[in-house]
């Protein structure tokens, strides 16, 4: 078996797959990638299955070298630089990183989160059926916490197979769209009418159990305290600030503040995708709407493979590009004898 090394890596960065699931009642929550189609992506990269256990990478750059042996990987989500030894390797592709070689991930651009899936799958003891790390409730495997420099993983050699780039939708643009409730009847119209016509921003204090929301304060009728019920991801509570909270993959099963809307499945990834301080808007959308975009959703993960497309790699002589006369003949804008043409007689 070959390893892959993580040879440095910024917070917000742990293992992560399509999340554990049949225990919410015992108060054990989902966790899971925070978009799972990236996720989904870079696993169709290197024939895995879409929800396989793979690296989660926060906004922060990061870099990872192959040892024993060569390491094939797939890489989508949040845009980023991304290279091998100084050689540009695009997004949406599969690369194989020889023994040795180091693949370095800088910033996240429009975005937070990207996704490294590793041929054959990242190995671990699977903690009530899944790899997911919640950090805070010590939970997910090999690493049940979020990953550090010099942490490793035993991973299936290279297989040769051809690399292949992933063509994708276009990401969605617009409103996040919502279902009102469950306890909108908590808020008055005014309010509700706030909170939709209103700028929203993603507070830099967010995580992975819940984004803040920043923008105006959103006022209760009858208090914050209402007797705890379940949670979904997406669920946006209201505290008694009246600072909305967007709760996410490792939120709590339950929660005691009114709840005066939903993110749509559908829409959850986008929402996680935002960076902070990027502003944005909630649409009320109907029910048979969201089930609509949620059926969309599935068959686009199931489309997953016949999106794959060959991926050439075309080393570039910089040197000898320099060297070369790629623009044609040279001319002076001040200089109107190197470009005027005087006309045949």
């Amino acid at each position: 078996m070959s390893r892959l090394v993580v040879a440095s890596i910024g917070p917000a960065s742990s293992v992560q797959d399509g999340g554990r699931f049949g225990a919410q009642r015992y108060g054990l929550t989902v966790s899971g990638a925070m978009d799972r189609l990236s996720l989904a992506a870079a696993n169709t990269l290197v024939g895995n299955e879409p929800f396989a256990a793979a690296v989660e990478i926060g906004p922060f750059g990061a870099s990872f070298t192959a040892r024993d042996g060569a390491v094939r990987v797939g890489i989508s989500g949040a845009p980023r630089n991304a290279d091998i030894a100084g050689t540009p390797v695009a997004m949406d592709t599969s690369v194989t990183l020889k023994d040795g070689e180091t693949l370095t991930l800088g910033f996240a651009r429009g975005g937070a989160f990207t996704y490294l899936a590793i041929e054959g799958a990242i190995k671990g003891e699977p903690v009530f059926g899944s790899l997911a790390v919640n950090a805070r409730a010590g939970l997910g495997s090999p690493y049940p916490r979020p990953l550090q420099a010099g942490d490793e993983f035993s991973v299936d050699a290279a297989s040769g197979a051809p690399e292949r780039g992933i063509e994708l939708p276009k990401p969605a643009t617009g409103p996040i769209r919502v279902l009102l409730g469950p306890q909108d009847d908590e808020f008055d119209e005014a309010n509700k009418a706030l909170f939709l016509n209103s700028e929203w921003k993603i507070s830099a204090t967010s995580d992975r159990m819940g984004y803040r929301l920043e923008g105006p304060a959103i006022k209760h009728l009858h208090g914050h305290n209402i007797v705890s019920d379940g949670t979904v991801n997406g669920s946006i509570q209201v505290p008694g600030n009246g600072a909305p909270i967007a709760l996410m993959m490792d939120r709590g099963t339950s929660g005691g503040y009114p709840k005066i809307a939903t993110v749509i499945t559908a829409d959850v990834g986008r929402l996680a995708q935002t960076s902070a301080g990027t502003a944005f808007r909630f649409k009320v959308v109907s029910m048979a709407e969201a089930q609509d975009e949620v059926r969309k959703f599935a068959r686009l993960i199931r489309s997953l493979p016949d999106r794959l497309r060959s991926s050439d790699t075309i080393a570039l002589n910089i040197a000898a590009l320099s060297d070369a006369n790629v623009a044609g003949h040279a001319v002076s804008a001040i200089d109107a004898g190197t470009w005027q043409v005087t006309a045949e007689p």
